[in-house]
């Protein structure tokens, strides 16, 4: 391997694993949450919160992050120019963004259903702020090829967060117990201020942390280097959005649709709050899926450049994403009588979502692999237009059928958008640029797990006795695991495979 290769694949493991570190971190912490979370509806406060922060991120960065990049590396102009534009850039629209909404904050925080505390709005503006200000200089760290520093940067912000609300909801009832009245400021019904407040010091040190880290002399680049870079930008706050959005229109949306008469709309927090904790239980198919791509994937495209057939690598790639994804779903599914105490058993109502969420999910990543064609092809628009294409689909089936059928129209609208999307780009793929899929294999694996999650899902009503249930879950999983192994990998593949040859090698 060239010294250049192996930098690209030190950098992949280094950028690739800290997000991979970042997602299951933060998946616990959402975990703990359901248990020291005073109630339900705070869960549903914390994750709408969380998903208008993701929204604004993408709003605000408006794809100045990719402009960085595509500007800094052309030879004509000076990285020190396209830095300075870009932060400038987004520091005027960032505080316009905070000026106006401190100047409107009473009727902000009435639309987002926190009248009675607007402080929880303050707050969650300043971190949106804090977090645009440290997109470009992350960018530069990028640039400069420091992924070591990039990773730490970014990882102290989850320790930071996870540390403090080890404090909030952990040491300190213990100190306010032991101590009554030497903490009057403690309040466990404030959990949700508490959350925030860790945020908000966190991307506080975040923010100075990786400024500290950048080198560069101010050079403003002039209005027309700004005017080439948002016309490049821009375009990709069009499919951010539509991204962000598949994802979480539904938490964003949820309070606004759902019947609620009570004050502050608390019924349809708590409803939403039910479903969020369902949510973080499918999360694990998407942290396996990420490990699986930086852990096989390279390893397939290595195959294909000594072959020469890229085509038949990303078509290997997508077979062995479907039978791995599909194993998550029956694994997590098998297992559910022990997994579902990760979350408090309050929450365990909306486990029902599991499922269906994990199939949408699977067919999430089974369209990313997909789309391979429209970035090889230069065809880019595709990407926007089945974004734009799934977001509406989301949309209508959530406000159609939130209000009858509350989070399950969440769930089915995330699975039939995907499934929409997933599809659309394999038909469009196959005009564009056709690849060979393995559609009887891929027919083969989804049919038998389907037939052994239906098995599963009817141990959950029929059989009583746990034991029972997971005996025969656990003979169907191996079953799965035997065909993959006999039918679904070449021979003497995973042996070679990294990681896994380690621990596995079929003749």
């Amino acid at each position: 391997m060239s010294g250049g290769m192996k930098t690209l694949a030190r950098e992949t493991v280094i950028y690739g694993g800290t997000t991979i570190i970042q997602r299951s971190l933060s998946w616990f912490l959402a975990l703990f949450w359901t248990y020291y979370l005073p109630s339900q509806a705070d869960m549903g406060i914390v994750n709408n919160f969380y998903a208008w922060i993701a929204l604004f991120l993408v709003i605000l960065i408006y794809g100045l992050e990719t402009g960085f990049f595509r500007f800094a590396n052309k030879q004509e102009e000076s990285p020190d120019k396209v830095f300075s534009t870009a932060i400038t850039s987004l520091s005027a629209t960032t505080l316009l963004f905070v000026a106006l909404t401190l100047l409107f904050l009473y009727p902000v925080s009435r639309g987002l259903n926190m009248g009675e505390k607007p402080h929880y709005i303050v707050m969650m503006v300043f971190i949106i702020a804090l977090d645009v200000f440290g997109a470009i200089p992350f960018a530069y760290l990028r640039y400069k090829n420091r992924p070591v520093r990039f990773a730490a940067i970014k990882l102290s912000n989850i320790v930071i967060t996870i540390l403090l609300n080890l404090f909030f909801f952990l040491v300190m009832p213990l100190l306010d117990a032991r101590y009554p009245g030497a903490f009057g400021w403690y309040r466990i019904e404030n959990s949700v201020e508490y959350i925030l407040i860790a945020n908000l010091v966190a991307s506080f040190v975040q923010t100075l942390l990786v400024f500290s880290q950048v080198r560069i002399r101010y050079q403003w680049g002039g209005l027309p280097l700004l005017k080439r870079m948002l016309q490049y930008s821009l375009p990709l706050l069009i499919l951010g959005v539509a991204g962000i959005l598949n994802q979480n229109a539904a938490i964003i949306l949820f309070p606004e649709i759902y019947p609620d008469a009570t004050p502050g709309k608390l019924e349809a927090y708590r409803e939403l709050g039910i479903y969020s904790a369902s949510m973080k239980i499918a999360i694990i198919l998407i942290v396996m899926t990420q490990a699986f791509r930086y852990a096989f994937e390279p390893f397939i495209f290595a195959k294909s450049n000594d072959g020469g057939d890229n085509k038949r690598a990303y078509a290997d790639v997508t077979r062995y994403f479907i039978i791995f994804g599909l194993f998550v779903v029956l694994a997590v599914m098998g297992y559910m009588d022990i997994i579902k105490y990760l979350i408090k058993s309050t929450y365990h109502a909306g486990l029902t979502v599991v499922p269906i969420v994990m199939m949408g999910e699977l067919f999430f990543g089974v369209y990313f692999n997909l789309s391979l064609w429209y970035k090889l092809t230069d065809k880019t628009q595709w990407g926007a237009y089945m974004s734009l294409m799934g977001l509406v689909i989301t949309l209508a089936i959530n406000i159609l059928f939130i209000p009858s059928y509350s989070y399950m129209a969440c769930a089915w609208a995330s699975f039939f958008a995907n499934l929409v999307m997933m599809i659309v780009s394999y038909l469009l793929g196959q005009k564009h640029y056709p690849i060979k899929y393995d559609l009887k294999y891929a027919a083969l694996f989804f049919s038998v797990s389907m037939l052994f999650l239906a098995v599963i899902l009817l141990g959950f009503i029929y059989v009583e006795n746990i034991w029972i249930r997971l005996t025969v879950n656990t003979i169907l999983i191996v079953a799965y695991v035997v065909l993959a192994l006999k039918k679904g990998f070449p021979a003497g593949i995973l042996g070679r495979a990294p990681v896994i040859g380690k621990f596995i090698n079929i003749k």
